[in-house]
């Protein structure tokens, strides 16, 4: 089963929260799509920003959206226009009031949908595939990673018939529920078509009960002070 499913889904209440937080009636269909509608509206707006995650929690009157990236600075612009910028759009949207939380990924290289990305951004650039995916190995197993498997689907370097390619290394235990293994598939966009890229990353066990809040484990940015030791809130806008 751990070979067939989607990792993340497969957590679930286990060693994974939702992205979604919000309880519904009758309107939960239409809470749903407009969750949709945000996400693929913040990674459209944010395209040059490496958004990896949009976590959306909602209660009667407010709707917060917790943004996780590598280049905070992006979002939230010069003194914070960019972001009160993209509150009067979501408030649009939802036409709720809005509040957004950013927190910066401090490890983009161990992150599966920030890594499926950038090889696609590469195999897009005309990089080869087989160079992308194995700088981007190097890479996560350099930040520590315990294990990295990425397979790539499609007409390799314009063959006639689609072939899959896989790489790896260390190890991803899929079917060891306490292993926290991240998974992202993206698609890369080329004159031979379509290509897709699916990235497993595997960062550890865990062992005992663990929070199943959506941010549990990310590491939020620094403060305007400069670099601290220890957990920080995040940053909110209202």
């Amino acid at each position: 089963m751990g070979q067939k499913t989607n990792p993340i889904g497969n957590r679930l209440g286990i060693i994974r929260g939702w992205e979604s937080n919000w309880y519904g009636g009758n309107d939960y269909g239409d809470r749903l799509a407009e969750d949709d509608k945000i996400r693929k509206y913040v990674f459209a707006r944010l395209a040059k920003a490496s958004v990896s995650r949009v976590i959306i929690e909602r209660t009667l009157k407010l709707v917060t959206i917790t943004v996780t990236t590598a280049r905070p600075g992006i979002i939230i612009g010069k003194g914070g226009q960019e972001v009160d910028k993209l509150k009067e759009e979501l408030k649009k949207i939802t036409d709720k009031e809005v509040q957004i939380n950013i927190f910066e990924i401090k490890r983009p290289e161990v992150d599966a949908n920030l890594v499926a990305a950038s090889i696609c951004r590469q195999i897009e650039g005309r990089i080869s595939y087989r160079r992308a995916i194995k700088m981007a190995i190097a890479a996560a197993m350099r930040m520590n990673a315990e294990g990295i498997k990425v397979l790539i689907s499609g007409r390799l370097n314009g063959a006639e018939m689609a072939r899959s390619e896989g790489y790896k290394d260390g190890r991803i235990p899929l079917s060891t529920f306490r292993a926290d293994i991240d998974y992202a598939l993206h698609e890369a966009h080329t004159t031979y078509g379509r290509l897709g890229i699916k990235v497993w990353i595997m960062k550890g066990e865990v062992y005992g009960k663990r929070e199943l809040s959506p941010l549990v484990g990310m590491a939020t940015s620094p403060s305007k002070g400069g670099n601290q030791d220890g957990p920080k809130k995040p940053r909110r806008r209202k």
